[in-house]
């Protein structure tokens, strides 16, 4: 197993009723194989060393065994560093980075959208939010705050046909500085 280090974000957990502990999470992870494996909170970030350049496998990888180990069927997000600074770079809401990064989510998603999608999740916004794509992540601002917004991840998904789990600003930085990017 190649020796670069992934991050691995996990969608939907720890939220609904479908807790996991990280520390057992850790440990099957390491069970495959992997090293160095951290945590980051209790919703679902992982950092790890190795599986190859195939983030697509490692990710069904990681959901098979979660879904074995744990009986809990959740997408796995994976990226390599270099994907993760070019996620930062490519920001399009350095301003609220900066002021109000808790209400900044970045999204990322397994593909990217397509044909018109975007502008069809824009129309769908019922309050002040707002939205930018690049590539295989989105870019949410919640200036009044997720926790009442009906810009829901199910929204996003629906609307982008992609599924992906929503990270905020202070979570990117420190997964960044995890893996040192």
């Amino acid at each position: 197993m190649s020796d670069a280090p992934k991050i691995a974000l996990l969608r939907a957990v720890n939220v609904g009723g479908r807790g996991l502990k990280m520390e057992a999470l850790r440990a099957m992870v390491a069970g495959l194989g992997y090293t160095d494996v951290r945590s980051l909170m209790q919703s679902g970030n992982l950092v790890f060393r190795g599986g190859g350049n195939d983030d697509a496998q490692v990710e069904k990888r990681l959901e098979a065994a979660t879904a074995e180990q744990f009986g809990i069927e959740t997408d796995y997000l994976v990226r390599r560093p270099d994907e993760w600074r070019a996620m930062i770079e490519a920001n399009p809401f350095a301003t609220e980075a900066a002021d109000d990064p808790a209400h900044l989510i970045v999204m990322p998603l397994k593909s990217a959208p397509v044909g018109g999608a975007v502008e069809r999740l824009r129309a769908a916004i019922k309050g002040r939010e707002r939205v930018e794509v690049a590539g295989r992540n989105a870019y949410l601002v919640y200036p009044d705050g997720v926790g009442e917004s009906k810009l829901t991840i199910k929204v996003v998904e629906r609307h982008l046909g992609a599924r992906g789990t929503g990270r905020n600003w202070n979570t990117v930085m420190k997964l960044a500085a995890m893996v040192e990017v």
